[in-house]
């Protein structure tokens, strides 16, 4: 993508009523005002409130939307000009329960309060191979302590990946660690039984992989 393009997104992107996107200095001095606020000053609603981590373009964050009208979803990215298509497409076809939030997933327990998220969606996150990439890894015990800060008790989380590495690097932490894993698939499209929203909700990578006849893999777990 052009510079110029970008540009443009990011200017488009501030217009956009539902993006969000706090300075790194409210988020870390602990004065970002939507901390435990989401559902009151955003959705106006108390409906349960869903994350989508590394959302990208956001088509799941749009797509799991759509599907749940009685559910909030925020995608997370700090790469706006990359969300910027999902947060477009919500305005243009007025779904009002998905937002996006431009930061990075390290902070995710400071913009949102103890017990506040409902579920926390993983979708193809890069998955840091290299030895001294693990602390980037979005599954391991580190993360796995920020999520469970902000999940309500029981709150589900999901990994979805096209990474064989990524799959299994998780359900092996989850079963040495003791957490409750509800459900692993190492080809949702091939193998039958798959849930529903994770073989009908496709992102843009997602569908490359699968041209190119790649397994897509999944696990829904909880973090005890």
């Amino acid at each position: 993508m052009g510079s110029k393009n970008k540009l443009k997104r990011f200017k488009e992107n501030e217009t956009f009523h539902n993006v969000y996107q706090p300075t790194r200095e409210e988020i870390v001095d602990a004065t970002y005002k939507l901390k435990g606020n989401w559902r009151t000053d955003v959705f106006k609603n108390e409906n349960p409130i869903v994350l989508e981590l590394g959302c990208g373009k956001g088509e799941y964050t749009v797509g799991l939307a759509q599907r749940y009208p009685h559910k909030n979803f925020i995608g997370i990215d700090i790469k706006g000009a990359r969300f910027w298509r999902g947060a477009k497409t919500a305005i243009e076809q007025n779904i009002t329960n998905a937002a996006f939030l431009r930061t990075q997933i390290e902070l995710v327990d400071m913009v949102f309060a103890e017990n506040e998220v409902d579920e926390i969606w993983i979708t193809f996150p890069d998955p840091q191979i290299k030895y001294q990439r693990t602390k980037h890894r979005m599954t391991n015990l580190k993360f796995l302590e920020r999520y469970k800060k902000i999940l309500k008790p029981g709150g589900l989380m999901h990994l979805k990946t096209d990474s064989e590495f990524m799959h299994g690097y998780t359900l092996g932490l989850l079963h040495g660690t003791g957490h409750e894993v509800l459900y692993a698939n190492h080809n949702v499209y091939k193998l039958e039984g798959s849930p529903e929203d994770v073989t009908e909700i496709q992102t843009f990578y997602e569908n490359q992989y699968l041209e190119k006849d790649k397994a897509i893999t999944y696990i829904r777990f909880k973090i005890n």
